[in-house]
């Protein structure tokens, strides 16, 4: 096991090496690989370890009842999954877990993290605080996306997405970490009407665009 590359990780922040093997330990990890589209975990059932990507990437995926299904959501090498459900005892998963290419996960017990052992290690206290941070995060970002999505044009939702892009990156100019079909699901909006509303606004004058480059230009007089 990569021990460098975990500590290098949010969840193992600030934690250094011979400390990392005391706590995996504790944590009670273990290592498993999947193939792509293998389901790493189902909807419906109860969890107690949270999944931390060592290799590859995963899905959240949510399948529909007809049949069809809808990717959520992205988890990249370094980042962790179904957290909120193993926090909560009993507590269904709503959506499949599938490995969006080779993957190798390292699953971690929520229990034995949320509670500092008999010691309180220093570094346990570390791990509690980084795991915070990392819902607190990513709940900013769910709010973030209810606040894109809140308008009901695609327009307004457009532009309230490139708006927070120009002030997070400091600049009007920026690129965004999406290709047109993950923007068109991040903002819940049909991919060639996104595509259509994206080039009336460049001829309107207010974007230029090229794939996932965007500038933020001010709108001429009339």
């Amino acid at each position: 096991m990569n021990l460098t590359f975990l500590t290098g990780t949010a969840l193992f922040q600030g934690i250094r090496e011979t400390e990392l093997m005391r706590l995996l330990s504790c944590l009670q990890a273990r290592e498993r690989s999947y193939t792509k589209d293998e389901t790493i975990l189902f909807a419906g059932t109860a969890v107690t370890d949270i999944g931390l990507v060592l290799s590859g990437s995963v899905n959240i995926v949510l399948n529909f009842y007809w049949g069809s299904s809808h990717i959520l959501g992205h988890i990249d090498r370094g980042s962790i999954f179904a957290e909120n459900y193993a926090a909560i005892p009993g507590q269904e998963l709503l959506c499949d877990v599938v490995a969006a290419e080779e993957t190798t996960v390292l699953f971690l017990n929520m229990n034995k993290l949320m509670t500092s052992c008999e010691k309180g290690c220093s570094f346990h206290q570390q791990l509690i605080r980084n795991m915070l941070r990392i819902s607190a995060r990513k709940n900013l970002g769910l709010s973030t996306r209810m606040m894109h999505i809140a308008p009901k044009t695609i327009r307004d939702r457009v532009l309230s997405y490139l708006s927070a892009q120009a002030l997070e990156n400091g600049s009007p100019h920026f690129r965004i970490p999406f290709d047109r079909r993950e923007l068109a699901e991040y903002l819940g909006v049909d991919r060639s009407a996104l595509s259509k509303e994206l080039g009336k606004m460049q001829r309107e004058g207010l974007i230029l665009c090229r794939k996932n480059e965007f500038t933020l230009q001010v709108r001429p007089p009339f």
